[in-house]
């Protein structure tokens, strides 16, 4: 009898193998063991069943329920059991992904829970029930209820492997019970009883993994989407430090040129962009404050008369105090000011400098002040992408320990915590210049375009000594202080009725920059040396 026409057939599949006797090593009676089975399908969609063998004298009973099974061609369906216990002379335990009956002659008694016994399509659900025989069984009576009483037999049939027959005796009476009697069953038979219920008589449990399953990190179709919006989002991201870079880079190429000579009402003077300093200029050109920026900035307050540097020797130099450091100075710059003349000290040369830790407070010092001009990014300070990446990271983790145990899609949060791996890392490869830094850098690669091309006779000559001073700190943070000097070489510092550079002494009695000349880079490497 079918109750219900035109469903699709497969949509609930129980498949209990060896059910009854499903897999009993053998029987020492040619009668066999006796089963009788009541099972229930409760309204949650679990299977209760209550079982009680009697096992003639000088037999034995071994029954083995399978908890994974095969499914079509390369699945699988999985169970599992609980509230197990056993009378008489039975025992019950679940060893892997098996769970055996065991029972000595006399009569024992075991009750049990299967669970994700329950799937569902639409137009109907099946209750697909075999088992196979694997002794001699005198004879099976089953009973089967379930939350619905229009349950129909769909098919029943019992026998050896391709000869089965129809069951001689399953019914399914008016309150809806299906009984199941059956006598001298036999080794290798096959028991197969299939069960019609209306559609969502009970709610779907059923674990059942295809071939490509690996168990919850199996590739399935939300994997594929999370891992899908993951090489998404990494795509973006690439393209964005791509064009970041190209931008950056872009920044510091081009032809135009800063004219460095601004006139005033009493001749020409030097003039920046934007009043940049020159250790400002040498943090943004190259993103890191390094020797050479630091050494730059000694000489500017040099050349700005807060301190004077004479030579001592070939290879030592004094720096000596002028003024003190005030509110003309910027932060860094009284930094560097400090480092090199403690409180309290008003000269001091560089051999007594050599050892102390000068570089890295005075460095960081720098880079902070670019970071708060907004034209550097301290990428080791922990902002946006750090705390979003941390939080990626901490939720796939999370998720993917929760979606481990639950049983499916744990490598959605292998997604998430990669992302969150990406977003830790990205820092690392965007530029630090904002792009307010990338305007004025590219107006920094102006001003030294400029030096390159500027020439003394274009500077009064009375004004020149204090153009190439002011400007000589710009030319070291690029390396070309060297040119520049070569190109003043003939400057007379006595031109403005002051013999000799005002902020470097030692060379009072020249009438050019020669002997200054040869003698200005080995300085410039020992001041560097005390920052390196």
């Amino acid at each position: 009898m079918l109750i219900f026409r035109g469903g699709a057939l497969g949509a609930l599949v129980l498949v209990l193998a060896g059910m009854f006797a499903g897999l009993p090593a053998r029987a020492q009676t040619a009668d066999g063991a006796a089963i009788t089975a009541d099972l229930k399908l409760t309204d949650d969609g679990l299977l209760q069943v209550s079982e009680t063998v009697q096992v003639p004298p000088g037999g034995q009973f071994h029954m083995v329920l399978p908890l994974r099974i095969a499914q079509g061609d390369s699945g699988e369906r999985r169970f599992t059991v609980s509230d197990v216990s056993a009378t008489g002379q039975g025992t019950a335990k679940t060893e892997g992904d098996r769970f055996t009956l065991d029972s000595q002659p006399g009569e024992s008694s075991f009750a049990y829970t299967v669970h994700g016994v329950v799937s569902e399509a639409p137009g109907t659900q099946l209750f697909k029930w075999t088992g196979v025989l694997n002794a001699d069984v005198s004879s099976i009576d089953a009973s089967i209820i379930s939350p619905s009483y229009r349950m129909g037999i769909a098919d029943c049939t019992i026998g050896p492997p391709g000869q089965a027959k129809k069951c001689n005796d399953v019914r399914v009476e008016p309150d809806g019970v299906m009984f199941l009697t059956q006598e001298g069953l036999h080794r290798g038979d096959v028991l197969d009883v299939t069960l019609q219920l209306p559609p969502g008589t009970v709610p779907p449990n059923a674990d059942i993994r295809d071939g490509s399953s690996s168990g919850p990190f199996a590739v399935t179709v939300p994997v594929l989407v999370a891992f899908g919006v993951l090489v998404a989002a990494l795509a973006a991201l690439a393209g964005f430090v791509a064009w970041s870079r190209r931008q950056d880079a872009a920044a510091l190429v081009g032809r135009e040129q800063w004219d460095p000579l601004r006139q005033n009402d009493n001749g020409v003077e030097f003039t920046s962009p934007e009043g940049m300093l020159p250790g400002e200029a040498g943090v943004l050109l190259d993103g890191s404050a390094d020797a050479a920026d630091l050494a730059a900035t000694v000489v500017d307050l040099a050349v700005r008369r807060y301190v004077r540097i004479e030579p001592i020797s070939d290879a030592d130099w004094r720096v000596a105090r002028l003024n003190p450091a005030d509110d003309q100075l910027r932060d860094y710059e009284k930094r560097v000011y400090r480092a090199v003349l403690p409180d309290g000290t008003d000269t001091v040369t560089l051999s007594e400098l050599r050892g102390r830790a000068l570089g890295e407070p005075v460095r960081a010092a720098l880079v902070s002040a670019a970071v708060d001009r907004g034209v550097l990014v301290d990428r080791t300070r922990r902002g946006v992408p750090f705390w979003l990446g941390v939080a990626l990271v901490v939720i796939g983790v999370a998720t993917t320990v929760v979606l481990a145990i639950t049983g499916g899609h744990a490598l959605v949060g292998v997604a998430i915590a990669l992302g969150g791996v990406a977003a830790l890392l990205l820092p690392r490869y965007l530029p630090v210049r904002t792009a307010a830094g990338r305007e004025v850098v590219g107006r920094v690669r102006a001003l030294q375009r400029g030096l390159d091309e500027l020439r003394p006779d274009r500077i009064p000559p009375g004004d020149r000594e204090l153009v190439f001073s002011r400007a000589l700190p710009f030319t070291i943070i690029g390396g070309r202080a060297d040119n520049w000097i070569r190109a003043f070489r003939d400057l007379d510092p006595s031109a403005d009725r002051q013999p000799g550079l005002y902020w470097f002494g030692g060379f009072e009695r020249d009438r050019n920059l020669h002997r200054f000349a040869g003698h200005f880079p080995y300085f410039i490497t020992a001041l560097e040396g005390l920052f390196a």
